[in-house]
């Protein structure tokens, strides 16, 4: 396991150090970020958490028509598919993580139940995997090949158990950079890779739930998932690298280790970017509606917009959209009362005159 190569690690990468020391830096004015306008900071969270759910579920080929996102993840009517079940599932478990971060200390019972959350009513929630399963890369002509042999169903339970040891336990010395630990975490449970299937899925709510538990909170306002998959690719790629010669332990941890560490760089640079933009007083609530129009993945309803900045009134909302209809930034579809609205692609008129 990578987390067992930790105990006696010497040194970093030189580059590994240098983006360790921005994050420093950048999780040092996290407070300062997080004082700006209360108002916009909800509508940030609200918006992180549409987009997380989303966009860790389509990772995973899990689509939701764009008119039903609101519905789906802040609703309370029935969802209407497995896909729609297992999107609001992932908004309840990151509810959960940010809520009460504490309550699921990084233990079995609480990655099993994390995953129970995303699974909802398929028979395998929470239940570690009953047979053998490796990774399988399957190309556009019908060709397969096994991309990572995972470890085997009968170890599995016991590989997790150490995995979770390791893991309390080189965060309690602190002899290694936390944000180290829970990228070599996050890298050893995919190779693991305990579940039937929502592996993945799992692998992102923990490493929210640990950054958020080790004092790195961007991700309650910029969505870790959404970066994620903008990035994919080298998702893919850093995890493939990595992998390779685990099961020896002669794996290199740092192309992954890396990657993360650019995605949450990347997540509190985005954040710094929109706190600053947050005007006080009489503009908070009109920025608020702005930035909830700007989280929306893709088509969004009055209603839907409504229920995300439900400080705004309904004046406010149609005044922000004519304003943001003159400058080029959004664009109504259909007509009547029911029509919907979305952003213009590449506008860059955002700023309310």
């Amino acid at each position: 396991m990578t987390l067992s190569l930790l105990k006696s690690l010497s040194s970093l990468p030189l580059s590994t150090t240098w983006a360790l020391s921005d994050l420093g830096e950048l999780r040092g004015m996290q407070e300062l970020f997080t004082r700006s306008a209360p108002q916009v900071l909800k509508t940030l969270k609200d918006f992180a958490l549409v987009e997380s759910a989303v966009s860790s579920n389509r990772i995973e080929g899990v689509h939701v028509d764009g008119k039903r996102i609101g519905t789906v993840v802040f609703g309370q009517s029935p969802v209407r598919d497995r896909d729609e079940e297992e999107i609001r599932g992932y908004k309840q478990a990151l509810d959960r993580i940010y809520s009460n971060p504490e309550s699921l200390p990084i233990t079995l019972e609480s990655i099993q139940l994390l995953h129970r959350l995303t699974r909802g009513e398929i028979w395998d929630a929470g239940l570690w995997k009953d047979r053998d399963g490796d990774i399988i890369e399957k190309y556009p002509d019908g060709r397969e090949r096994v991309r990572f042999q995972t470890v085997p169903a009968s170890r599995t339970p016991q590989a997790m158990a150490e995995l979770v040891d390791l893991y309390r336990d080189l965060i309690r010395e602190r002899v290694v950079p936390p944000l180290i630990v829970i990228a070599a975490f996050n890298l050893d449970f995919l190779c693991i890779h305990p579940f039937r299937d929502g592996n993945g899925r799992v692998s992102r709510l923990l490493l929210a739930l640990q950054l958020v538990q080790n004092g790195f909170e961007v991700g309650r306002y910029l969505s870790l998932e959404r970066l994620i998959e903008s990035n994919k690719e080298r998702y893919y790629e850093t995890l493939e690298t990595s992998s390779l010669h685990w099961h020896e332990k002669k794996h290199d941890p740092w192309p992954y280790t890396n990657y993360l560490l650019f995605i949450v760089k990347t997540a509190y640079k985005d954040f710094e970017e929109r706190a600053r933009r947050i005007k006080p007083a009489a503009g908070a609530k009109s920025q608020a509606v702005v930035e909830a129009i700007r989280g929306f993945p893709g088509q969004f309803t009055i209603a839907e917009l409504q229920t995300a900045c439900s400080e705004a009134s309904p004046d406010l909302l149609r005044k922000v959209l004519k304003q943001l209809k003159a400058q080029g930034a959004v664009e109504p579809v259909g007509f009547g009362r029911l029509a919907a609205w979305r952003m213009v692609p590449e506008s860059q008129y955002w700023e309310l005159k």
